[in-house]
């Protein structure tokens, strides 16, 4: 059976259901490749370019066990969307935020793509120019501010997460980005912490996630 290859960073906070690193969310096989040091504060926080090598080591690992296709659990490796292709045979889907493009292309020329992101302090221009949407329009929000988000996610000062607790946060701050940008015709979720409340944030602000 095809399998799907996915490169991590280096987390220990509990994975619920939904999450691109627990399991049960997918009825195919998934292999895993976690990259050592790579840390949401290197990653997201403060980017570090010389991780650049130990994730393309991860794709290459990746690719020598098999897998059909490869992915990240970090909309961030966006940056190296370039990079990792390259570096590889099999496709290469670095980050959620390479659909940018396409679905404002869904959307009616008068509407913004809204971005959920795991911080939008860091989440610069050059990250969407990385995967070929520089010129979307959108609008974007970020949890680094979110206690239950901030402590157990970027900052990994426990590993217990609370998931009522960060779906909370999680339907906060995407409430907040519908309702300062009532243009927005679709929500893209950069962080894959936060997938497996796609379907209550569709819920709550009517609109495509």
């Amino acid at each position: 059976m095809t399998s799907i290859g996915v490169i991590c960073l280096d987390t220990s906070f509990t994975k619920i259901p939904g999450h691109i690193r627990n399991r049960s969310t997918f009825g195919f096989p998934v292999v895993y490749q976690v990259v050592a040091g790579a840390t949401p504060e290197r990653v997201v926080s403060h980017p570090d370019p010389s991780l650049l090598q130990p994730f393309i080591c991860a794709a290459q690992a990746l690719e020598a066990a098999g897998v059909s296709a490869i992915t990240s659990a970090c909309g961030f490796l966006a940056l190296f969307q370039r990079e990792l292709a390259d570096a590889v045979a099999v496709p290469l889907y670095s980050s959620s935020l390479m659909q940018l493009p396409m679905v404002y292309r869904m959307l009616s020329a008068n509407r913004k793509v809204g971005v959920l992101t795991a911080s939008k302090t860091s989440l610069t221009p050059r990250y969407l120019e990385a995967i070929g949407g520089e010129s979307v329009p959108v609008c974007i929000a970020g949890m680094e501010e979110q206690p239950e988000f901030r402590e157990v996610i970027l900052e990994g000062r426990r590993d217990d997460l609370d998931p009522a607790r960060l779906g909370r946060e999680v339907l906060s701050q995407a409430e907040v980005l519908a309702r300062d940008n009532p243009d927005v015709g679709a929500l893209v979720l950069e962080c894959t912490d936060l997938v497996p409340f796609a379907r209550a944030i569709q819920a709550r602000i009517g609109v495509p996630v």
